[in-house]
């Protein structure tokens, strides 16, 4: 019963260590380490991965454990890369000529804050959605938080990303994907045969592992990107039936 007992708690403890990672981001974000705030990120994604997985191996799924992983997925997917966002905007908003740092210019920067609102919204939407299961409807919240909280690594290799406008500009459009709907295709593979949707999964694996060798961290928003454009290209072939 002692084994029982443990083996029901392992997804739910994964899960609490997916919110913690996104509170050591928010921290790092505080304290002006953006760089480490975006690494946790990944690494509660990962902990994200495992805890759904441990508890379809182990059989243990609860209804308990998914609300839990909507509000874990909130903090750390939804707040901690929207604090990495805002702490750019505010440095890329002291690069600005001096004329243009008025009060007003500032106050859109809190529209980043349609993050964590809206992660909450696409959240709340799939809890109650059974069939997204090979797509997702709108861009899944972790794919958003990469995408984000990596904008300062890839401002090295994409100049326009230290522009006060852009990065805005880029915040909002992503946040609004979340909840859009657009289908996404689920990295999730029930089997490895060379189908179409199983093609445009290794398509995006292949993207992504090139994009990181050549920029490293700086490749994040850039594996999203390409991932955003594959799943576009995807369904409008399927609904062209052309796949």
């Amino acid at each position: 019963m002692v084994k029982i007992k443990l083996k029901q708690h392992i997804p739910n403890t994964l899960t609490c260590l997916n919110l913690v990672c996104g509170c050591f981001s928010t921290m790092s974000s505080l304290n002006g380490n953006l760089t480490l705030a975006a690494v946790w990120i990944v690494v509660a994604a990962i902990f994200d991965f495992c805890d759904g997985l441990s508890a379809r191996l182990l059989k243990v799924t609860s209804e308990i454990g998914k609300e839990l992983d909507s509000l874990s997925d909130v903090v750390s997917f939804g707040v901690a890369p929207t604090m990495i966002v805002y702490k750019w905007l505010t440095i890329c908003y002291f690069q600005m000529p001096p004329a243009a740092q008025t009060n007003f210019v500032f106050l859109f920067s809190y529209a980043v804050f349609l993050v964590p609102a809206l992660s909450a919204v696409r959240l709340a939407r799939f809890n109650i959605d059974t069939n997204q299961t090979e797509n997702f409807v709108g861009m899944p919240t972790p794919a958003n938080a990469l995408f984000l909280g990596f904008i300062p690594a890839a401002a090295e290799h994409v100049s326009i990303l230290d522009n006060y406008w852009v990065v805005l500009l880029f915040a909002i459009l992503f946040a609004v994907l979340l909840v859009s709907p657009i289908n996404m295709i689920s990295l999730k593979f029930k089997n490895f045969q060379l189908k179409p949707m199983n093609i445009a999964r290794y398509l995006i694996l292949l993207v992504g592992i090139v994009l990181f060798a050549i920029f490293r961290l700086g490749a994040f928003p850039l594996i999203i990107f390409g991932y955003l454009l594959i799943s576009i290209f995807y369904h409008t072939l399927t609904k062209l039936e052309v796949l």
